[in-house]
Formats: C-alpha cells, structure tokens, sequence
C-alpha cells in the first residue's frame, strides 16, 4: 500500500512538473501552413508495450527501426513525450478522448472485483463483463476522435487494441473489435491480429474510403511489440547473437517486425498518392522493460510504475509540405496533446474540457 501510495505521488508530481514547464514555454505543436487541406486524412500508429528508448533514432544500439526512423526524420518529433497513464487501457482512453483519466473515469484495465465465482470460469468471466459494461459506458459519454471528425465527414476505422466494447461504441464508422465477452472480447479480441496477420482490413478500408471521396482516420494499434513474443524466426535468429538472453532477444526482435508494419503502411500510403495529405501521428501506449530471465515479462519502475520507463515515449506527427521536420529533445509533451492537435488540423476546435497543448 505504501508503494502504490509513492507511485501515485510521483506520477502527480510529474504530471504537474509536466504542465509548469509547457506553460511557460513557447507552443510545442508543429507549425503549419495557413493554407492546409481543409480534410487531411489519419493514420495515428500507437506501440504496445515498448521501451522509449527502444528505437534506432533513439539510440539504441542493437533494435533496428529504420521505418520509425525514417519517419522520426521527415516529421517533428518530440523525444521527450510522456503518456497519461502506464496501463494500456487508461492510455488509450485518454488518447482517443484528449481527457484526463479522471476526467473520462477510465483509471485501469480490467474492473476489480470480488466474486465468488473461480477465476476465469464462464460465471467469473460473465460477471468481469457486466461490471466492465459500466467502464464502456463511460466513453460513450464523452466526444472522441472519431465521433467529432464524423461532424465534418470523416469515416473511421478500428483496428488493434481497443478495450471499449464494440468499436461503434467509441465512435468508428467501422473496426474490427466486437467486445462481445462471449466470444472472447475483452480488450481487442479479432483486431488483435492486425499487423500480426496483415493489413488488409486497413488497406480496404483506405481503398474504400478513396473510391468515395471520404477523409479518413486510421487506428492502429497493433498486439506489438506486446508478449506473446512470438517473432518470426528470421527476425529471432537475428538478434539472438546480440541480445544478453533469449528472452530480450525475442522482445527486440517483435520491435523491428512491428517497424515492418508501420513501413508496409507508410509504402502504401506513397504508393496510393496520398502522402502528402495525410497526417501521420506515433505514440506508445505505456513503457516496457524487457526482464532477462522471465520471457514476456517486465522489469520493475516500467509498464504500471510512473517512472520513465513507464510513462515515456517519443510522439512524431508527419504531415508533409505542411509540417517541417525538427528532432526536439527537450520540449515536454504529452499523449494527451494529440486530440486537439489533430483536430486543429482537420479545422475543427478541440472541446473546452479537453487539456492538451495543440
């Protein structure tokens, strides 16, 4: 109790040490163009479970990243970014809301709950869902990303980890997570295999959206680098020379085949014509700490702590012919900025209970 009582505070004293220091600093949001696109088109890319540290541009001696390099450099990049939250789901929320986690109310994974019921059995597995209907509902009351861009005619598509129920519930014209606990929904359930399994759902959907003249806005947040670290054999067979243990070997090994995806998309996009306007966002939902001896584990002070290793990570934003590209090392910012951001740049204004920095 005493350790979750220290950690609370250090996250709170982050937090504000956080907002003192943009609050008296020049604006941190990429410059653009008075003369923008009136509807850019989405693609925000959000890692699951992985280092700040743990990129090529970001030093990192041995963890190939050359498609986030490539994109850390055409774009501004913000090396010192800090997430909400060290926990996926809370994260997540924050993201797609650009709200506080005690402003949407979604402060953990999984409800706590006492039960009777043995844990994982159908009746526990059944009553976990009733109380986690009452989270849901949560972000059903609040505007999202993709609820206010279909104001101005955006279409919008699921892909990857989602927590909130059926994607529609969240505002997306159209996903791949149902949230149905009886089939396996829980926090993404069948959008768990994108990137993993292919791209084709997002690059259908951007097809169809192309045909139909629509702007879209592109979620993906791929089971990557997330254990199970299940890389394939190439890739292991790669690092297992470099790494201290198998176990960390095969984590760095599941960030370059997450980079792989994320350079299949950005080819399509150049391939489609549609580089140019389209903005592309990264982030990373929570840090990550890779333990030496216990496979798909984490070290301490990363992923549910609010050190560094919990709570950083770099946050990039491409929009070409409209944003110079600049690698800034000192200005802090914060997951929470991207909502208003990127609204800012579709021409709509954030929300008044929004708290982040366009």
């Amino acid at each position: 109790m005493m350790q979750l009582r220290k950690n609370v505070f250090l996250l709170l004293l982050l937090s504000v040490f956080i907002f003192c220091a943009r609050a008296s600093s020049a604006p941190v949001g990429p410059s653009v163009d008075r003369d923008v696109a009136d509807k850019p088109n989405i693609l925000l890319i959000i890692s699951d479970d992985q280092a700040w540290g743990d990129y090529s541009f970001m030093g990192h001696p041995h963890i190939e990243t050359p498609h986030l390099d490539t994109l850390a450099h055409e774009g501004v990049t913000f090396q010192r970014g800090y997430v909400v939250a060290p926990l996926c789901r809370p994260s997540l929320a924050s993201m797609v809301t650009g709200l506080h986690t005690i402003q949407h109310g979604i402060v953990g994974n999984d409800p706590a709950f006492k039960s009777r019921q043995k844990r994982w059995s159908r009746p526990w597995i059944a009553e976990r869902a009733r109380r986690n209907e009452n989270l849901i509902r949560k972000i059903e009351q609040v505007p999202t990303l993709p609820r206010l861009l279909a104001g101005k005619g955006y279409v919008s598509l699921q892909t990857g980890k989602w927590w909130e129920g059926h994607y529609s519930r969240g505002g997306f014209t159209e996903g791949m997570t149902h949230g149905d606990y009886k089939r396996g929904g829980r926090h993404g359930d069948a959008g768990l295999t994108i990137g993993r399994e292919g791209l084709s759902e997002i690059t259908g959907f951007i097809d169809r959206a192309v045909d139909d003249g629509k702007p879209f806005f592109v979620w993906y947040a791929p089971f990557m680098p997330h254990a199970p670290h299940t890389p394939p054999e190439r890739l292991e067979k790669k690092y297992l020379p470099k790494a201290p243990t198998p176990a960390i070997a095969r984590y760095w090994a599941m960030c370059e085949w997450f980079d792989e995806t994320c350079g299949e998309l950005l080819t399509y996009l150049d391939e489609k014509g549609l580089r140019d306007n389209t903005i592309v966002a990264y982030v990373c939902d929570n840090g990550w700490i890779q333990s030496p001896d216990k496979p798909n584990k984490c070290e301490p002070r990363s992923k549910l702590s609010p050190y560094e290793g919990g709570i950083r990570t770099p946050i990039m934003i491409r929009w070409p012919a409209k944003v110079k590209p600049r690698m800034d090392t000192e200005t802090l910012v914060s997951s929470i900025d991207l909502a208003p951001t990127l609204l800012r740049a579709c021409g709509l204004a954030p929300t008044s209970a929004m708290q982040g920095v366009d």
